[in-house]
């Protein structure tokens, strides 16, 4: 199927042969052991059983930012892990020589943490220096987890079933962890995962690290990570999990009036082997996820929204495709099913095996939808993933899908895919280099019939990445062919061949210096050029930074030009009433930008865009304010965005605000309140919701949502539209 494009692998066989000259060997990891133990321990954050007293401990963490291997005043960092066969301990004790500056800024789960006081777990679970997990809780007891694809893929959007307590006292704080490795996939018989862990001390901008202290080095990179021993006979159990929900819901509409109803659903999980599970959904329904940030669109091509969908997160850095091909192609974007032209479309089964075997990958999808009443009819929905290692540092995939998300027409994709990458290239520095090829087939797009062009219906690129501290280095080429239809994918410009390189010098000045102020600069330098397949120029951009620094306390300071290139073969409408006409449009971007550091209790920042814009001008105004209140008790989040422009076909002005509010009665029970509102729909969105782990797992929310719209008059009042309140309880149980 992927003839046409097989020779973009031709250099495979003497890449195989030659790169491992290039990379080196690091330096022996260093190892712990989990010491296994027979008693309970009370996850409280106090640390006060003997277990935590015996066996092997992590005495220190190094200094890995932003002097590596230098000593601080917060050495002596001691992490003790136990085990008990089904449950991962991690004690972890962090002295402070002042405890009373300790920054904490929320105690929701999987919020942002960057400005916080924090511990952070990984674990490889696999062996493979390339898939894991994540864990993090901050000094206030908030958790964050995720799943870590690579060295920069981390989605925090990964729920696991674990436990997190702190403790704070006069000589620093304690933080008091359990996992349940019921909840986690992992190699069967591996008596050795690889495993990290890093402390954050937020208002001196300090990272302590236990494996590779190196500024080259982050911490989602496996292939850097130590040892952690002593695993080889966790238990499982059954490997069962059942997770039934039942839910409670009002609909109120200005046209159907009151609506009452329920519903209820079961996902059932098992564990065909320990590191290969698979999953059942029957009569999914997702009423407890977060509502979408809405975006402004100044552009001609569609926006693209993250997933947040439980059933479809777990997993999915499994069906990661390429290397950092998002957002130009997403071969699967698992929003596809269950939405057509945003309409929601019901999920009646789904169904996925995912995990490892040896050095081979498994990650299959597949969702019955059902029918909405409308277009979309019922109709089954399938997407499989599959790798192979061929060593430490090459993996070779395959990924495949069929299906529409409405059920009318035809289509297959599939592609090939080959990465290599070490941490070890010219002694201890990153290289990543990636190829891929895809092809699809089925019905045409419709409005991709460009003569002969419509029959390619073939994608390639190739793909060399250097991120490191001091030089960051990329490079890639792709072609997307005016066919290529991924349907149950992201691709929005079809039809193209994109080049982008760029460069990014970011030296460390002294601190007896001039610039002694500066933590680290940044030049940069990025480049794009966007053809069309018939070889003329649809876009090109330059970006440029000759002034961007973050400071020592952490506030950020940044000034940019971008001069654009834009050919419009066909009328754009950039907003209500105002269309640019076809032709070519050459302007010049300008912007300035300043941030607050983000371990202050306030933090404010403030982005304009000016300058030229297809004929006219164009000026981009984004700011926000956070604030918080009681140790991560009270947040409060206001983002504004103001666009003011003025072309030769009209004028337009387009705003975006949103409120956030996130009261935590504990890291555990957490009500919070979304308002947006954008004035191209013209559309008020309230969402609050309640979210209580009463047990790891076990969850009871409530949600509201309330929308209101307004007229055309900017005089007129906003008129309430409609209702939801959804109650909805989900348990799950592990055996």
């Amino acid at each position: 199927m992927l003839r046409p494009i097989s020779r973009w692998f031709r250099w495979l066989p003497g890449l195989i042969l030659f790169l491992p000259l290039a990379a080196r060997t690091l330096e022996s990891p260093p190892a712990i052991r989990a010491n296994p133990i027979s008693q309970r321990i009370v996850i409280d954050g106090r640390l006060d059983e003997a277990a935590w007293n015996t066996g092997v401990s992590i005495p220190s963490l190094t200094q890995q930012e932003p002097s590596p291997g230098v000593a601080t005043p917060f050495d002596g960092t001691r992490v003790t892990i136990l085990t008990d066969g089904e449950r991962l301990y991690v004690g972890v004790v962090c002295p402070d020589p002042a405890p009373e500056r300790v920054a904490i800024h929320t105690l929701q789960r999987d919020a942002e943490q960057e400005g916080d006081d924090s511990i952070a777990l990984v674990f490889d679970t696999f062996g493979d220096h390339r898939t894991g997990y994540l864990f993090r809780v901050n000094a206030g007891g908030a958790r964050q987890d995720g799943l870590i694809s690579g060295k920069d893929g981390v989605s925090l959007d990964w729920d696991g079933i674990w436990e997190a307590r702190t403790r704070r006292d006069a000589s620093g704080w304690t933080a008091e962890i359990l996992i349940s490795v019921r909840s986690l996939r992992f190699g069967r018989g591996l008596d050795g995962w690889g495993f990290n862990v890093e402390r954050t001390v937020a208002r001196e901008r300090l990272t302590l690290r236990w494996a590779s202290a190196s500024l080259d080095s982050g911490l989602a990179d496996l292939q850097r990570a130590g040892t952690l021993s002593g695993l080889a006979r966790l238990r499982q159990g059954l490997g069962l999990s059942v997770a039934p929900y039942a839910l409670g819901r009002i609909d109120e509409t200005s046209r159907t009036g009151v609506r009452q109803d329920g519903d209820l659903g079961l996902d059932l999980s098992y564990n065909l082997t320990p590191s290969l599970g698979a999953v059942v959904t029957v009569n999914t329904d997702f009423a407890e996820t977060e509502v979408d940030s809405r975006q402004v669109n100044l552009t001609r091509f569609p926006l693209f929204f993250p997933e947040k969908r439980p059933f479809f997160l777990e997993g999915s850095n499994l069906f990661e495709f390429g290397s950092e091909l998002a957002p130009d192609l997403i071969p699967f974007y698992s929003r596809r099913i269950g939405l057509a032209e945003g309409r929601a479309i019901p999920i009646d089964l789904g169904a996925k095996v995912l995990g490892r075997q040896d050095r081979w990958g498994f990650a299959f999808l597949g969702v019955e939808t059902g029918s909405d009443g409308r277009e979309a009819r019922a109709h089954p929905l399938l997407a499989a993933r599959t790798t192979f290692d061929v060593d430490d540092h090459l993996r070779l995939g395959a990924l495949g899908t069929r299906g529409t998300p409405s059920g009318a027409g035809d289509n297959t994709f599939g592609g090939l895919d080959a990465l290599w990458q070490t941490s070890s290239f010219r002694g201890d520095k990153n290289l990543t280099l990636a190829a891929w090829a895809a092809r699809s087939t089925g019905d045409r797009p419709s409005g991709r019939t460009h003569g002969d062009r419509s029959r390619d219906d073939t994608g390639w690129g190739v793909r060399a990445f250097y991120p490191n501290d001091l030089w960051d280095l990329s490079f890639s080429l792709d072609s997307y062919g005016e066919a290529l239809d991924p349907a149950l994918g992201f691709l929005p410009r079809p039809g193209t061949r994109k080049w982008a390189w760029g460069t990014a010098y970011q030296p460390r000045p002294s601190a007896e210096g001039p610039f002694g102020w500066v933590r680290q600069f940044f030049f940069e330098l990025f480049v794009t050029r966007v053809d069309r397949l018939g070889g003329a120029t649809e876009s090109w951009r330059v970006f440029t930074a000759p002034w961007n620094v973050e400071t020592k306390s952490g506030e950020h300071l940044e000034a940019n030009w971008a001069p654009q290139f834009e050919r419009l073969s066909e009328p754009f409408e950039i907003a209500s009433g105002v269309v640019i006409p076809p032709g070519d449009y050459r302007f010049d971007r300008y912007r300035v930008e300043a941030q607050s550091a983000s371990s202050r209790p306030w933090r404010v920042g403030s982005t304009v865009w000016f300058g030229d814009f297809f004929g006219g001008r164009l000026t981009q105004w984004e700011s926000f304010v956070y604030r918080t209140f009681g140790a991560g008790t009270l947040r409060v989040e206001l983002d504004a965005e103001n666009d003011f422009g003025s072309l030769p076909q009209g004028d337009f002005v387009q705003r975006l605000l949103q409120a956030k509010t996130f009261y935590s009665f504990s890291p555990d029970l957490l009500a919070s309140a979304f308002v947006q509102y954008d004035s191209e729909s013209r559309d008020l969105g309230l969402n609050a919701r309640l979210h209580w782990t009463f047990q790891p797992g076990r969850d009871l929310f409530v949600v509201w949502n309330r929308n209101w719209k307004r007229a055309l008059s900017e005089s007129d009042r906003f008129t309430r539209e409609s209702d939801r309140l959804v109650v909805k309880l989900r348990w799950s149980q592990l055996w």
